[in-house]
């Protein structure tokens, strides 16, 4: 085994382990802070941000296992949450070669866009099919504030994932010169 595809497993688990660590967040520990309103979409910032930043199949890999992970643990019908997280890593992938590391407004943009469509898929699929239509109330009670916390929790979390992503890849680097 190679040393370049020793550094693609190390991210590999590393991405495993940070989508574990935000499903444990998001679903143990921010409910049971009082004074959140609304929680921000751990498992969405991370689809879309391993999507965004290595492409279409890693996009739609991180999205199965975020996906999978709410199907597990949540109710109704299996592959409900799979099959919107895939579409957001696929999505997003496509924005990769927009990709700059130092450029966050796109990121923001995009995490926008997503728990919007998130949000609008979780409405109509979950709420609108029993005949609740009330969507500017859904809107301004839920959605909303869902927006704004994941948006402001991007800001944190893509640095950090972007980070650790780029020692990741510099440690690779570095084996590669040594050994040369």
């Amino acid at each position: 085994m190679n040393i370049h595809t020793n550094a693609k497993i190390k991210q590999f688990l590393l991405n495993v382990v940070l989508i574990l660590l935000a499903f444990t967040i998001q679903n143990c520990v921010f409910p049971l802070l009082p004074f959140l309103a609304a929680t921000p979409n751990l498992l969405l910032i991370l689809t879309f941000s391993f999507g965004f930043i290595h492409g279409k199949g890693a996009g739609m890999l991180y999205g199965v296992l975020s996906g999978l992970l709410l199907d597990l643990f949540y109710s109704g019908p299996f592959g409900f949450y799979t099959l919107a997280y895939i579409y957001i890593g696929y999505i997003n992938g496509i924005f990769t070669r927009y990709y700059y590391e130092d450029y966050i407004t796109l990121p923001l943009i995009l995490s926008v866009f997503n728990e919007l469509a998130y949000s609008m898929y979780v409405y109509v699929f979950r709420f609108l099919i029993r005949g609740r239509l009330d969507l500017p109330y859904y809107f301004r009670n839920i959605m909303l504030p869902e927006i704004i916390f994941t948006v402001v929790t991007t800001l944190l979390v893509y640095r950090l994932f972007l980070s650790a992503s780029r020692r990741l890849e510099d440690m690779g680097k570095r084996r590669d010169s040594t050994i040369v």
